[in-house]
């Protein structure tokens, strides 16, 4: 594509919501979903936790944080797998680090708006920072997120200082700053995920009665952090994947060059990351003698997901980056997301409580998911918002000799 063809919002005005207000499907199925979430959250936070879930005492942790929190912090590890990529490993794919940091600062943010939602008082969040638990696995998780959203927004404050700088010249000067931190920030991000991706996983440690043992490790941590990696690789591709089919039209040349190199760049990363997570798995697994295990109804889910969903992407993604196969990395993208989704609702939710009768075992209410939904789509709203009017995709004009 031309770049003269590329649609360059900054260049016409400062707000272009014409495409958030055509009668399209998708802008109806958007508004719909917009319209229920809210009527929801209105519900939740007038009529209290209770009215839209069916959390109990055996089970406190519900979807909102199987898929909100757990999903949510290790699907947006795209961010700091990116960033280390490019800035500390020197993988000359620049184009990719924006994209990538964006969707990570919105996936931190909705993560925090998410579990506003759990919490028994939503203006409880900010209590830890006054009382602090020092020796709690939460305070760590919630310290680490909240400094590390902080980072990503000063990553990601760079593209919006280029949309508003012809507005306000005077962010072109806090832009330089926030060019020079870039490696400093790099190393402060990976270091603070390396801490909460990990202790996300250190959060069921203390329930080996309550998790199924091929699910439950002393090694937890490792490979929450682990299976993170894959997830920051996998939905860089993913991601990707959907911009090139919906805002094509605002990449330019050097991004729509770049992109299929990084699909396979971080498909090879992703299959080597995939395998060592398999092996780790299994090795823990015969380590800790749970093969009597794999006999069982959990034992084939078990195996399901470590066949379909950890060494199969693995090989797929070996194969499509040997062969140079976009589609197949694509495809395998999209399953090692699957599996990741389905490795945290089985740590989470369905082998959690596995010894309860089925009449006592938690499933989410339809409010639940609604609410989920919510999330994600508001998260998709946002983004198409960010990439409409901001330098995300492609290079700004006014700041391409300026890094």
């Amino acid at each position: 594509m031309a770049e003269h063809s590329i649609v360059i919002p900054t260049r016409d005005k400062l707000f272009n919501l014409g495409e958030f207000f055509r009668p399209t499907p998708g802008n109806i199925i958007t508004a719909i979903i917009l319209a229920v979430g809210l009527t929801i959250t209105i519900i939740r936070f007038t009529m209290g936790i209770g009215s839209v879930t069916n959390l109990s005492d055996n089970q406190p942790w519900g979807m909102w944080i199987g898929f909100d929190l757990l999903c949510g912090v290790c699907l947006a590890a795209g961010g700091y797998f990116t960033t280390v990529a490019c800035y500390i490993m020197g993988v000359n794919y620049h184009s990719a680090i924006r994209p990538a940091v964006t969707t990570a600062f919105l996936g931190y943010a909705f993560v925090v708006i998410a579990l506003l939602y759990d919490l028994g008082h939503p203006l409880r969040l900010p209590f830890m920072f006054f009382f602090p638990g020092t020796t709690s696995v939460l305070f760590e998780v919630g310290l680490c997120v909240a400094t590390y959203l902080t980072v990503l927004f000063v990553e990601f404050s760079v593209a919006p200082m280029e949309w508003l700088a012809s507005r306000f010249p005077w962010l072109v000067k806090w832009r330089k700053v926030v060019i020079k931190m870039t490696i400093p920030l790099t190393i402060f991000g990976v270091t603070l995920s390396t801490l909460h991706q990990s202790s996300l996983g250190s959060l069921y440690l203390i329930a080996p009665g309550k998790l199924y043992p091929l699910w439950y490790s002393p090694f937890m941590p490792m490979f929450f952090f682990v299976s993170s990696m894959a997830a920051g690789a996998s939905m860089v591709i993913f991601e990707g994947m959907f911009a090139h089919k919906g805002v094509h039209q605002y990449m330019d040349k050097t991004h729509l060059r770049e992109a299929d190199q990084v699909v396979f760049s971080f498909a090879r990363a992703a299959s080597f990351i995939l395998f060592a997570y398999f092996m780790l798995k299994l090795i823990d697994m015969l380590v800790q003698a749970n093969i009597p295990y794999l006999f069982t109804g959990y034992g084939a889910w078990w195996m399901v997901e470590m066949l379909g969903f950890v060494l199969l992407p693995a090989l797929l993604y070996a194969k499509g980056a040997r062969e140079r196969r976009l589609g197949l990395c694509r495809f395998a993208a999209a399953n090692t997301v699957i599996g990741i989704v389905l490795n945290r609702f089985n740590v989470s939710m369905i082998a959690f409580n596995y010894a309860l009768p089925s009449s006592e075992r938690y499933f989410p209410s339809i409010w639940e998911i609604c609410i989920s939904i919510f999330v994600v789509t508001m998260i998709v709203t946002v983004y198409r918002f960010i990439v409409y009017h901001m330098p995300v995709l492609y290079e700004h004009p006014d700041f391409r000799d300026a890094h």
